[in-house]
């Protein structure tokens, strides 16, 4: 069974989608390990986001990261990783497939609701840098 990290960025919170989205993850067969509301501040938003410190959106990212609650949930299901970036669709909402959870709720690429990990290596790294190892829940 592996495991990826979500994030409901601030944009998914602050509109109330939320609760929509989740429904949409867990209609699609993957299993809520662990999920919690946290407040990103500058410094921690980039950290998390350090990988893309040389790209040109890093300031914007790292600014609306830190603008409002997100929600870190871990996830589980078989190829998790690649599952979840299918049902999240392109980064650009314009460009995402129908029925993906961008095309349908994200307003524009920089405000697009969800992040999902890119590798089960980095999905790793990802988790642990929002949840410890006892705030994961075993699920049967």
């Amino acid at each position: 069974m592996e495991r990826t990290l979500a994030i409901l960025k601030p944009d998914c919170v602050g509109a109330k989608k939320a609760g929509k989205v989740l429904a949409r993850i867990e209609e699609a067969g993957f299993r809520v390990v662990a999920m919690k509301m946290v407040r990103l501040n500058a410094e921690t938003a980039g950290q998390f986001y350090a990988v893309h410190k040389e790209r040109p959106f890093y300031g914007e990212l790292v600014e609306f990261m830190a603008s409002d609650r997100c929600i870190p949930v871990v996830l589980e299901k078989e190829n998790a990783v690649a599952d979840f970036r299918t049902l999240i669709g392109a980064t650009d909402p314009a460009e995402a497939d129908e029925g993906t959870i961008r095309k349908e709720f994200a307003t524009s690429k920089a405000f697009n609701i969800v992040h999902g990990s890119d590798s089960p290596e980095n999905a790793k790294i990802e988790i642990n840098f929002f949840f410890s190892e006892k705030e994961l829940v075993e699920t049967a």
